[in-house]
């Protein structure tokens, strides 16, 4: 039997980068393997229908399924998974200081449906600042024109403003906005690196630490989708996927473990790696091992309007792969 050729877009990571030069096969498969930025990936996949396989918008992505779609299918692969209390961005010169500060203010964010600021809206919401406190403002980050994909149906009393010609880190520096949620740093063109800006919570990282010990969330933002068709033809793709993005993660787990040569050029990784405390290094694929994190982004989700039936996570993955593969 020949292998099944498909096209597959991710983005540049070493816990797929055995997969993107062929060192690990897929089962079956003979992968054209695609690396390139996020934004592309999605705008390519979900508007123009391109790719076989791709890594997808978690929020966009849950927005499709709650919404009846089933062109594609997820698999339980998480490529990236970022704290985000440290996605509050206020002027460096703003006497902003903390969460609950917000409340009545002016925020902006890039999108709604965006996997970042859903985590850090229900980091508001657990610091009891309701959402209909907040006057939003929707805008491209570092150029004008931005627009919502899919535009999400808000919940009561909240509303959002697009702006179409300035940028949200123009309308912060200059005081249209009192803060921003942002996945990327703003930037102002004659100000490299940030210039006038600043995080919001200077402690992120040790309330983001506080927030894993408490809840067990480790914030997922990208799975990677499927084409149904391809598996109404060969339903065996699914599992092959599976086990050989399991495969390439563990690789990159022994490299980074190495402690003979510098792998990435970070002091002291393999000490860390092999830290227990850590919170979800070399976390786990699967539905099962990642519940708490996913019953939470599907509740937020369906608070925030960005979906408009509240997903059980079993409905919205494939879940038959980690039975036959267990990792």
């Amino acid at each position: 039997m020949s292998a099944v050729r498909l096209s597959v877009a991710t983005a540049d990571y070493d816990h797929l980068r055995d997969l993107v030069t062929g060192t690990i096969p897929v089962d079956g498969v003979d992968p054209v393997w695609m690396v390139l930025p996020v934004e592309e990936i999605f705008h390519r996949f979900f508007v123009h229908g391109e790719f076989d396989v791709a890594e997808v918008s978690m929020a966009r992505y849950a927005q499709y399924r709650a919404a009846g779609g089933d062109e594609f299918v997820a698999l339980p692969v998480f490529p990236s998974r970022v704290f985000r209390h440290r996605a509050f961005c206020v002027r460096r010169d703003s006497p902003l200081t903390s969460l609950e500060g917000l409340a009545g203010k002016r925020v902006g964010v890039p999108e709604w449906v965006q996997t970042a600021g859903v985590y850090a809206r229900a980091v508001l919401a657990h610091h009891g600042v309701g959402l209909d406190t907040i006057t939003w403002v929707q805008a491209g980050l570092r150029q004008p024109g931005r627009r919502e994909h899919v535009p999400p149906s808000l919940p009561a009393g909240v509303s959002i403003t697009a702006v179409t010609d300035r940028s949200l880190s123009d309308m912060l520096a200059s005081g249209d906005l009192d803060a921003l949620i942002t996945a990327r740093e703003p930037r102002l063109e004659d100000a490299p690196g940030g210039g006038p800006f600043r995080p919001l919570l200077p402690d992120a990282r040790d309330r983001e630490r506080a927030y894993f010990d408490a809840t067990g969330v480790f914030p997922i933002m990208h799975t990677i989708a499927v084409r149904r068709r391809l598996l109404d033809a060969h339903s065996w793709i699914a599992t092959a996927l599976y086990k050989a993005f399991c495969r390439a993660r563990d690789a990159s787990l022994e490299r980074i473990a190495d402690t003979a040569v510098s792998r990435i050029p970070v002091a002291w990784l393999p000490q860390i790696a092999a830290d227990p405390s850590a919170p979800g290094f070399g976390w786990p694929y699967g539905v099962q091992a990642n519940l708490a994190t996913l019953e939470a982004f599907l509740h937020h989700c369906h608070d925030q309007g960005i979906c408009a039936t509240r997903l059980a996570p079993q409905d919205a993955f494939l879940t038959h792969v980690q039975d036959l593969y267990r990792v």
